[in-house]
């Protein structure tokens, strides 16, 4: 079935409104009413049974500064919390109205009942989403249209919710084997900056005392430590730099970013990882894609922004240029070397059967218990080599300071 594109609406600006007023039986209530103007408050009031008596804006704008952030896991829960109202009956807009107010986080909760209120009003669930880009991206919004037009939104909210978990969990397992490597510089950093600036100027102190000539390692490392201990706020503020031109960087310039990524893909031990979760990700977003009855063309459109990778984002883009010319997807991944054989033979087998996105889950599933197997794997190889790493540094230095030491004994 053919699936509208949902237009990107910039979203009003809301304001939380204090009122007070009586409602129908005559009793006075207060409290806090969101609307984009004082108008739409008190019309707001109107159609709940309460006649206004004072209505005021308070100062901060709804989204305003100073709220907690709202997360990808933020909106993986809540799709689950939706999904799961949804199938047990409880209407749309009672839905979000339910989970909006419960959320602990301030600034989803009023996200979710800037979008209840959109909802209310008339506009369809997808455009109400769509109007917050940076939370709900073009994908979910097509399966969200999908399941609309379908009449099976209920469905399509299950399907979100399944691939939303998967995801994170998937990011979460990349983020746990990258964070030892980091962990491993890290550390060594800091405790080879603290030996240099408080450790080695005690040594050369009392190297003073000696007379004789040092040796050129034992030099070296005084120079190094010298040099830190005098330039320290220029070698602090050169890394804050460096680490921020290139985050920069990495973001503005496309060219950069798939070299980072490309090379990324070749580190040993690494690299067998993100080829992974990037091999999962694909066929977890592309079999919910095509299990909603999404078309083939744009179901790859976004599934190129989902990959988590610019190299396989590119390679998906040709795919779909492939595809729109009538290639089966199965040749078309055949001709790119970063699938695995049996990526491809898999994909084939559910093209002939009809079942493609049942295929491409199984394809998930064992990519994505790789990327766990192969994350605890590296979590065992990293403990002892963050203890080598930080042994040899530390070792290197002590060896420098107690040579001459060494030499002395020897002499004497």
């Amino acid at each position: 079935m053919a699936v509208t594109a949902v237009q990107k609406q910039k979203p009003e600006k809301a304001y939380v409104f204090t009122w007070e007023g009586v409602d129908r039986r005559g009793a006075r209530v207060k409290g806090d009413v969101r609307a984009s103007s004082l108008a739409m408050a008190r019309a707001d009031l109107r159609r709940q049974g309460v006649s206004p008596h004072k209505v005021r804006k308070k100062a901060q704008p709804l989204f305003g500064s100073g709220k907690q952030k709202i997360t990808s896991q933020d909106i993986s829960i809540f799709s689950r919390q939706l999904a799961t109202m949804m199938a047990s009956g409880v209407p749309l807009v009672q839905s979000f109205d339910i989970v909006g107010r419960g959320h602990e986080n301030e600034a989803m909760q009023e996200m979710l009942l800037a979008i209840k209120q959109d909802i209310e009003s008339g506009t369809a669930v997808a455009a109400a989403l769509g109007k917050h880009p940076d939370h709900f991206d073009e994908l979910v919004c097509s399966l969200v249209a999908a399941g609309e037009q379908a009449g099976v939104l209920d469905v399509l909210l299950d399907k979100i919710a399944t691939y939303k978990e998967k995801t994170e969990s998937i990011k979460g397992k990349i983020k746990k084997a990258l964070f030892y490597p980091i962990s491993v510089i890290v550390v060594a950093v800091v405790v080879t900056a603290v030996i240099l600036l408080f450790v080695i100027p005690q040594f050369k102190s009392m190297f003073a005392s000696f007379g004789a000539d040092l040796p050129a390692f034992t030099l070296l490392v005084i120079g190094l430590s010298d040099t830190l201990r005098e330039w320290w706020w220029i070698v602090g503020l050169g890394a804050a730099a460096a680490v921020f031109g290139l985050k920069k960087f990495y973001q503005k310039s496309a060219a950069f970013r798939e070299g980072i990524e490309r090379a990324s893909l070749k580190i040993p031990v690494i690299g067998p990882i993100l080829n992974k979760a990037a091999l999962a990700r694909f066929a977890r977003t592309l079999s919910t894609m095509f299990a909603a009855g999404v078309p083939m063309v744009e179901a790859l459109d976004s599934v190129s922004g989902a990959t988590g990778n610019v190299v396989y984002a590119n390679v998906v883009k040709q795919m779909r240029e492939d595809v729109a010319t009538g290639q089966s997807l199965q040749l078309t991944m055949h001709q790119h070397d970063i699938f695995p054989h049996m990526v491809v033979q898999m994909t084939a087998i559910g093209e002939e059967s009809g079942a493609l996105d049942d295929m491409l889950s199984k394809v998930a599933d064992f990519y994505e218990e790789e990327v766990d197997n192969a994350v605890d794997a590296l979590s065992s190889l990293l403990e002892p080599l963050i203890m080598v790493v930080i042994g040899g540094l530390v070792g290197s230095l002590v060896v420098a300071m107690y040579l001459p030491i060494f030499k002395l004994a020897a002499v004497v």
